[in-house]
């Protein structure tokens, strides 16, 4: 029994740190996310690689790690209205703030993205919008299908659902302290502050996984959380809050208020049909 769990803890081990082997490559060597494509997609495509033959060596088919074959469109659906649910009131309340403060301008619809100099750019042309758009949906196909499919089906062999998604998202936690690494490697940030963002992204980080770990086992399938997912980095890359003093000046907070409603949302929804199954 021992053994067995180590097995499944080593191959769920040894598949992150492949995606995440490649993730350093691209951040540190490549900078693609600091070039005209404004996006860090090559360790995506490859880490969808990675999920297409791990999937094949457990195994497994694709439907049995959360890509259903029904309501697809249904779902996906689903998770990007969610999404924009809980960032409507995230969004109003930043700007009730600047403009109580006197300084709101207005939204403005563009992408976030590098420069060639280093420095974030506005771009407005259509093909930074489908760069975004494609980017993005790559990376959720990729988080998703990797850490709330492959991961959590892998885990569940021997841990109980909940166990699993701690596990999983403590994991998809850590994989966002490759920014503030880089950040502190390039000189950018403090060691103070290296600490401070690293926490904050890697714990974070882990409470959105285990949401979108609930919202897959409560769907039974990746749609709703890839949908929701999909909006949480799309709508803070195109839609910003611009004021006399600068742009996106209160975004930790929106973002914390989207993350938090969303949260409890999915959370008392979860207790709600766990609840429900217990009484039936």
């Amino acid at each position: 029994m021992l053994n067995e769990e180590k097995r499944i803890l080593s191959g769920v081990i040894f598949v992150y740190f492949l995606c995440f082997l490649v993730r350093i490559l691209e951040y540190f060597l490549l900078r693609t996310d600091e070039t005209f494509w404004g996006e860090a997609f090559v360790h995506k495509l490859i880490g969808i690689v990675f999920l297409f033959i791990s999937v094949r060596y457990y195994k497994y088919k694709f439907v049995e790690i959360g890509f259903a074959k029904h309501k697809i469109l249904h779902r996906l659906l689903g998770g990007l209205a969610f999404g924009l649910f809980v960032f409507i009131p995230a969004y109003l309340v930043e700007i009730i703030i600047v403009v109580m403060q006197g300084k709101f301008e207005t939204l403005k619809l563009y992408v976030s993205a590098y420069s060639v100099n280093g420095t974030i750019g506005n771009q407005t042309g259509f093909i930074f919008f489908v760069i975004c758009i494609f980017g993005n949906i790559i990376n959720v196909l990729m988080e998703e299908g990797i850490f709330r499919g492959l991961f959590q089906k892998i885990l569940e062999r021997k841990y109980s659902f909940v166990l699993s998604a701690v596990i999983a998202s403590g994991l998809f936690g850590v994989w966002h302290i490759m920014a503030p690494v880089r950040s502190y490697y390039d000189g950018m940030i403090s060691y103070n502050g290296f600490v401070a963002n690293a926490i904050l992204l890697v714990v974070t980080s882990s409470l959105v996984g285990f949401k979108f770990a609930l919202m897959t086992k409560l769907t039974n399938s990746l749609y709703m959380a890839m949908g929701h997912h999909f909006i949480n980095n799309a709508i803070v890359n195109m839609l910003h809050v611009v004021s006399s003093t600068g742009t996106d000046e209160f975004m930790v907070l929106r973002i914390t208020i989207a993350q938090t409603v969303s949260f409890v949302i999915i959370l008392v929804w979860y207790i709600f049909v766990q609840h429900k199954q217990q009484i039936a």
